[in-house]
């Protein structure tokens, strides 16, 4: 990857001389932009990584000169993990705040519950890891105008999975244990179904208050079947991880997105986190500068190592002042046209540009763990 765009550069300073920054999310110094994310409640080891990612992109743009010369004004607020919230934080942003543009929340179903109130302003929201295929359509197929993503779909995900399973496990037989209360783990189960050519021996299904899965556990223990595929969230997943290993079920165990955090760990514990692979935006061995700049400042101000959740958002902070650098203002009219037509956006997580429908065009990784620890990692591109 190239090294990361350099805010404020002169060409694009002298334009903003000749361009208008008044309209909603700029004043006469500083440019708002929102941040929403689950800070507490069920998933707020997302949020909070994601929320810290944001603030310390905003940290080293203000202290590089800002956007078109302006200070970013960063508003923030929790969504407590909870849709209602995030609908009403996403209206407070859009119309109260006039932020000019919105970074986050993490999970799908906050980012849907957001969706009328920005759309209704016509400020553009850029989730970081909202994956839910549906998520920059509407009903009638037809794209969000204001509804971007930096992350991939899963659609893409659980196909690239499948062929993961298929290609580097050589594997033909499948148990899929999925939680049927998250649009999440739905639109990666009918990917991964969709694509995978082998045999599906059992689908078993969990809801996200569920901790016991002895019961589902003991109904596959002693099936014919390759691998697991889990789709789901880390305090799930990492659950279910800990009961499957202590019960001898020894299967790789493959999972989307959701496994990457340092909670997955946790929960399931270190030494039974064997064989388990899952697809991510990142990987914390790259030796790419970019990465690796990352990862020392983040570990500077948090004192913790990032997750690819931190590198997404931090990847969106830039993206977006790409986008009012390019744009030229900080109306929330230009910047979302200047979204749309991002090109090569060089970041943490790779290189990509938009498609039609506001999706990143980018590959993905399947990250290998034995002992809880990265021993290697599959570039997919399904």
């Amino acid at each position: 990857m190239k090294k990361r765009l350099v805010m404020g550069i002169a060409a694009l300073s002298l334009l903003a001389t000749a361009c208008s920054t008044t309209g909603s999310g700029s004043d006469t110094d500083k440019i708002k932009i929102g941040s929403m994310f689950e800070k507490t409640g069920e998933v707020s080891a997302y949020g909070t990584a994601e929320a810290n990612a944001v603030n310390l992109a905003v940290k080293e743009i203000n202290e590089n000169g800002g956007i078109l010369d302006k200070e970013i004004d960063l508003i923030e607020y929790d969504t407590k993990s909870d849709n209602t919230e995030a609908a009403s934080v996403a209206t407070k942003l859009a119309t109260q705040d006039e932020v000019a543009v919105i970074v986050g929340p993490a999970t799908t179903g906050a980012v849907k519950a957001s969706t009328p109130a920005v759309t209704r302003a016509g400020v553009s929201l850029v989730t970081p890891s909202g994956t839910d295929d549906s998520l920059t359509l509407d009903e009638n197929g037809n794209v969000q105008p204001n509804i971007f993503r930096t992350s991939f779909q899963d659609s893409f995900q659980g196909i690239a999975l499948a062929e993961f399973a298929t290609n580097e496990l050589d594997a033909e037989k499948a148990v899929i244990i999925g939680d049927s209360s998250s649009d999440y783990a739905l639109g990666l189960t009918k990917a991964f179904k969709g694509a995978f050519e082998g045999e599906i021996v059992a689908e078993e299904n969990f809801t996200a208050d569920d901790t016991d899965f002895n019961a589902i556990l003991t109904r596959i223990k002693d099936l014919d079947f390759e691998f697991i595929y889990l789709p789901g969230y880390y305090n799930q997943a990492g659950l279910i991880i800990k009961q499957a290993r202590e019960m001898g079920i020894t299967q790789p165990i493959l999972g989307a997105d959701g496994f990457g955090n340092q909670a997955l760990l946790e929960l399931a514990g270190v030494d039974n986190v064997d064989n388990v692979y899952y697809s991510a935006h990142y990987s914390p061995n790259s030796d790419d500068s970019q990465v690796t700049d990352f990862i020392a400042a983040y570990k500077e101000e948090y004192d913790v190592e990032p997750d690819m959740f931190a590198a997404l958002a931090y990847d969106t902070v830039y993206l977006v002042a790409q986008a009012i650098e390019e744009s030229g203002e900080a109306s929330t009219e230009s910047i979302t046209k200047a979204l749309e037509d991002i090109a090569e956006f060089d970041g943490v997580t790779g290189t990509f540009s938009f498609d039609e429908d506001h999706n990143p065009v980018k590959s993905t990784l399947v990250i290998e763990l034995q002992d809880g620890v990265e021993v290697g990692n599959t570039e997919v591109t399904p």
